[in-house]
């Protein structure tokens, strides 16, 4: 008999039972042994023929076929190895001794391994004993017992599932199930177990009669999500459990009841749909606790974004809660002032359309409903063109704004400062824009710009501004840039003076400003033509405004900039209000700094300082973004003004990989002025290939006439192997020899 390696590469390219039966194969005698033939082409893993490669094969009697050493056969994309093969056309099987490796096809790219086994001849019925399968490279089961049904279930007998490592020196995983038996649906990709026990480090917890679990090829599938436990100061210990709802390829409802010790019974809903043209979302969820005994509390959001004709998009949302405090007593969101409205939007290379109408509801103490301007509708189109007559680029901006109360006092002869309880506007707006730039010699860039600025505006229901106003805002300037470039050795250096004149009109038809209350002075419009944020006033007189920036590039990665600037004016108009660093004829100094390493340091400043060097107003940011660490610092100081009361606060925000596994994350609010902490939140998280255990603790220290200080801890814990794993940074369990 022959035994060499090429014997290896022997194949017979039919199927095993039509291979026996060939007319050639049977004029061998019974128990002589076959050579080999030529060297073959690869194997055809997709024919309806099995092929089969050994050291050695032999023919007995008619009916049976005996390979053995490396035994691989390989029928569609099935993958078999074992250490002998017999085959019995009689009964049509395969009898295997192992050590036996089967790899399946599909999504779950399933691996088998067992001691014996017999299988049908297309291996997809059949029994193997001392086997072990495992599941996408990540969830293992072991079993006295396979059995192989129409290759499409495969139920394993008293077995043993985990995604945890398990070493010969410390066989006990961290986690495991115990069962009479689990059956792997390929067709629905569920796994079932019967009888099943949950163990942790070995000690029984928990014991369910039947047990239903996606396996790991599961992206979306209907079933229990990960639990989560939360305990509050207000409403003590409780427990989520969401369960997953799919509706077809493209719709999935999630419905989580939530129960607390402190009595909640709540059940949240959340609702998400893809359509051909959009998407639609809805969550909410509705509540009874002891916070506020005998109510009942909820709260509803929804988006929806849907694709039109001509390149628009259509916006829906709906933001709802029953009273103030529910956001935050739940833990879903910190927004304190909730919109409502439709959003329709196109935007192309020249032109920008956006539109939207809808309701602010206000969740702040110190804001009505009633008597802010809650209710408002926007529009606007800009279009961009570039004439050839006059050259440069001009832009033009229509736009229409309204606002109104739902207060419908007219308040005759009421106080002052209730004057405008009821007031209503609208504001028809036209803006054109025009920039042309030259350069001239020496590198001296110029700049001729041109602005006119038409207002229509209309007001009700209040005493003072009552009635239709008409105004019309032209301004001129001309602005001169002159940057420097030098480069030494391994850095560049860029130095840049610019220089801007500006002339607008003086006059004033004075309008209620209820767009325009929070300014902003800083390195980005130093150099516009108003630094309101909004409409309702435009800024006014002759003005220039001077800058100057320098900035480093190294070659070796860092970059530092500094730049500083200042506006003087010709007269006092009193448009500005004092801290806003604009004031006066002569505004603070703006300076700004920034620094970036490449290490990931960065750095960035940004200052108002008044004559006297006192502070109107700081910005201090440091950041670090590391490949194990990321930490943000700020520090925020901002005078009083009419709009906003003086603030200094720092915060500080951190994310750590403190080594492989383990990461935490810390974050916090400071309140100077208060001499508080306004919150703080700690979390700590350990994921290895078997667990991911998430913990998180936070305490809110603001107080209201709605709202108490609380503290709010969270455990939530997943296996690996059922579903989709995340992946990420997860610790690997090595063993010792």
């Amino acid at each position: 008999m022959m035994r060499n390696r090429s014997l290896r590469h022997w194949a017979l390219g039919t199927a095993l039972a039509l291979t026996l039966a060939s007319p050639a194969l049977a004029q061998i005698p019974a128990g002589q042994t076959v050579a080999a033939p030529p060297e073959p082409a690869a194997p055809q893993l997709y024919s309806d023929a099995a092929t089969l490669l050994a050291d050695r094969i032999e023919v007995t009697g008619s009916n049976r076929l005996i390979a053995e050493g490396n035994v691989e056969v390989y029928w569609h994309e099935h993958r078999l190895t074992a250490a002998r093969i017999v085959y019995d056309k009689a009964t049509d099987r395969l009898t295997i001794d192992g050590p036996i490796r089967m790899v399946e096809p599909g999504a779950t790219g399933s691996v088998i391994l067992a001691d014996a086994a017999e299988l049908s001849r297309d291996l997809q019925n059949g029994v193997l004993t001392g086997a072990r399968m495992v599941l996408s490279r990540e969830l293992q089961l072991a079993a006295n017992r396979i059995e192989r049904q129409d290759g499409t279930r495969t139920v394993l007998h008293e077995v043993v599932a985990s995604s945890c490592q398990v070493c010969i020196t410390d066989p006990e995983p961290l986690w495991e199930i115990r069962a009479r038996t689990i059956t792997h649906d390929t067709t629905t990709r569920q796994l079932l177990f019967e009888s099943a026990q949950f163990r942790a480090m070995g000690v029984p917890l928990v014991w369910l009669p039947r047990l239903r679990m996606p396996d790991p090829t599961v992206e979306r599938m209907s079933g229990v999500l990960r639990p989560s436990l939360r305990t509050t100061s207000l409403l003590g210990p409780g427990l989520k459990v969401p369960y997953f709802l799919t509706f077809g390829p493209s719709a999935d409802l999630t419905v989580t009841p939530y129960f607390s010790a402190n009595y909640t019974r709540t059940l949240g809903l959340r609702y998400r749909q893809a359509l051909d043209a959009g998407t639609i979302e809805v969550e909410g969820a509705l509540s009874r606790d002891s916070i506020r005994e005998g109510e009942t509390r909820g709260y509803v959001f929804g988006t929806g974004t849907f694709a039109l004709p001509a390149d628009f998009t259509l916006g829906v949302q709906l933001r709802m809660v029953s009273d103030p405090s529910y956001l935050l007593n739940y833990d879903i969101t910190e927004d304190d002032r909730l919109w409502s409205g439709v959003t329709l939007e196109r935007v192309r290379r020249d032109e920008l359309i956006d539109a939207k109408i809808g309701n602010t509801h206000s969740l702040r103490d110190d804001e009505s409903n009633t008597t802010e301007p809650m209710q408002s509708a926007d529009a606007s189109w800009t279009k961009v063109f570039r004439p050839g007559l006059i050259g440069g680029e001009l832009s033009f901006e229509g736009s229409l704004h309204t606002h109104w109360r739902a207060s419908n006092s007219s308040l005759d002869g009421a106080d002052a400062d209730d004057a405008a309880d009821g007031r209503d506007m609208t504001r028809i707006s036209g803006v054109a824009d025009w920039r042309r730039n030259w350069l001239l010699g020496g590198g001296v860039l110029a700049a001729l710009e041109g602005e006119l600025a038409v207002d229509a505006t209309a007001v009700r229901q209040d005493q003072d501004y009552a009635g239709e106003t008409l105004r019309a805002l032209p301004s001129l300037g001309v602005e001169l840039r002159w940057p420097w470039v030098k480069s030494e050795g391994r850095a560049a250096q860029v130095i840049e003076p610019v220089a801007q004149i500006i002339w607008s009109g003086k006059s004033r038809k004075y309008l209620p400003d209820e767009d325009s209350l929070l300014t902003e002075f800083d390195e980005g419009n130093l150099f516009d033509f108003s630094r309101y944020p909004g409409g309702d006033v435009r800024e006014r007189g002759t003005r220039a405004n001077l800058g100057l920036s320098w900035t480093r590039h190294d070659a070796s990665g860092w970059s530092l900039g500094l730049t500083a600037g200042r506006v003087f004016r010709l007269d006092d108009i009193e448009d500005f209000a004092k801290g806003s660093g604009l004031s006066g004829t002569t505004s603070d100094w703006l300076v700004a700094t920034h620094l970036t390493t490449a290490g990931g340091l960065v750095l960035s400043n940004r200052a108002l300082v008044a004559n006297d060097l006192s502070f109107d107003r700081d910005e201090l940011r440091l950041a670090y973004l590391g490949d194990r660490a990321q930490v943000a610092a700020g520090y925020l100081w901002m005078l009083e003004t009419d709009a906003i009361p003086k603030t200094s606060e720092l915060l500080f925000e951190s994310d750590w990989q403190l080594r492989r596994g383990w990461s935490t994350n810390f974050d916090t609010r400071y309140d100077l002025i208060a001499d508080r902490a306004a919150k703080a939140a700690l979390g700590l998280q350990y994921s290895n290939e078997c667990v991911t255990v998430d913990l998180s603790l936070s305490r809110r220290f603001t107080s209201s006439t709605s709202v108490e200080p609380e503290t709010d801890f969270g455990l939530s814990i997943a296996l690996a192997g059922f579903g989709a794993g995340s992946g990420g940074n997860r610790a690997e369990r090595v063993c010792r020899r």
